[in-house]
């Protein structure tokens, strides 16, 4: 089943694959020892791959989230499944009457919940199931998880101790039986003939199949000349892990090498995008300095041409006023004259001379 849904980190979805999708399905695979035949809520049920999965073998499995989206692409995608159904609502206060369901699941749930509001959905859990009901219930060891991985989940809001989850626990659910979850590398030797001491699942998408075992990548014979003397051993399953964990220490070494280049790489992306910015300011500013220049250069042939012509403007007047000065000093001259003949003409050798002059000029009269 294919998922329209995008994986955020928040909810795991189906088409996931790697360690999240071994620690996610394998919860579900276990549930089903505990619920085949039983009315079953799947609390915080996110997609609703493990509801359809609980559904196939359970008399009813109701899937509640509270993501109305959720919910939403849940009841679509999984409609082919009749003991399946979808509602929305927040596991802290339960949309069920008192004592509806055999097994209450919820896997991942807690972690997710401010540590004021965990104690109210355990007893939410109690308030919902029957007097003789079962609590399959999932959490992360802080110890493990976080502290030792030096890991932060940003989804995460209040993890837990081993102790703390007990305690958050036992007023309601004061009987226990503990399992560890994890995944790793193994050596896994496997009897092929029939057999299940041991439970082991093979999954995909829609869903889980017992587990054969693998192809061998060797054969290891216990052989004797009578069958008598076989060694009798109903195991079916044996399994070596080295005492430091070397391969899971070099998967998280590499998976660490890997967080440390993303974030180089997101500190790469980012320092290119800051200088990508500021180049894009920079070119904003050329741009605005070339527009300046541009404008300036015009303002400056404006001003050129301006000047020109004030100069021509004042080659005219400096043309008008040579000739206005020399008109000037025309009549400052003819001024000049005509005072000297005044002045001539008003001294006492004038009117001497007077009548002689006028003489002259009867005689030249006369003679013309």
């Amino acid at each position: 089943m294919t998922s329209d849904l995008s994986f955020t980190g928040e909810r795991f979805l189906p088409g996931c694959s790697g360690e999240i999708a071994y620690e996610h399905w394998h919860r579900y695979a276990f549930a089903r020892l505990f619920t085949a035949g039983k009315r079953v809520l799947d609390a915080a049920s996110g997609e609703g791959y493990g509801t359809a999965l609980l559904a196939q073998s359970a008399d009813a499995a109701f899937g509640l989230d509270i993501d109305y989206r959720t919910v939403a692409h849940a009841t679509a995608a999984y409609r082919s499944i009749d003991r399946a159904c979808f509602v929305t609502g927040s596991c802290d206060e339960l949309p069920f009457a008192d004592s509806s369901f055999d097994v209450v699941v919820s896997f991942e749930t807690v972690e997710h919940l401010a540590a004021a509001d965990q104690p109210r959905m355990v007893s939410e859990f109690a308030r919902v199931l029957k007097t003789d009901g079962v609590l399959v219930f999932s959490s992360p060891n802080k110890a493990v998880y976080s502290d030792e991985r030096q890991f932060s989940n940003e989804f995460h809001i209040h993890e837990l101790y081993r102790e703390g989850l007990e305690e958050l626990l036992a007023p309601h659910f004061p009987a226990q039986q503990w399992w560890r979850q994890r995944v790793g590398f193994l050596s896994g030797i496997w009897r092929e003939s029939d057999g299940q001491t041991a439970e082991a699942w093979l999954g995909d998408r829609d869903a889980v199949h017992p587990y054969a075992g693998p192809e061998a990548m060797y054969f290891l014979v216990v052989a004797a000349k009578a069958v008598a003397a076989l060694p009798r051993d109903d195991r079916r399953l044996s399994v070596f892990a080295d005492r430091d964990d070397s391969e899971m220490a070099r998967a998280q070494h590499h998976a660490r090498e890997t967080l440390r280049l993303d974030a180089l790489l997101k500190s790469r992306d980012e320092s290119l995008n800051a200088r990508s910015a500021h180049i894009s300011h920079l070119e904003s500013l050329l741009a605005e300095h070339q527009r300046v220049v541009v404008q300036r250069d015009a303002d400056v042939l404006a001003l050129e041409a301006v000047r020109v012509q004030q100069q021509q403007e004042l080659a005219r007047c400096a043309a008008a006023t040579t000739r206005l000065q020399t008109r000037i000093a025309e009549a400052e001259a003819a001024l000049t004259a005509q005072e000297r003949i005044i002045e001539y003409r008003q001294s006492g050798r004038w009117w001497l001379e007077l009548p002689w002059l006028r003489l002259r000029r009867w005689w030249a009269d006369m003679r013309a």
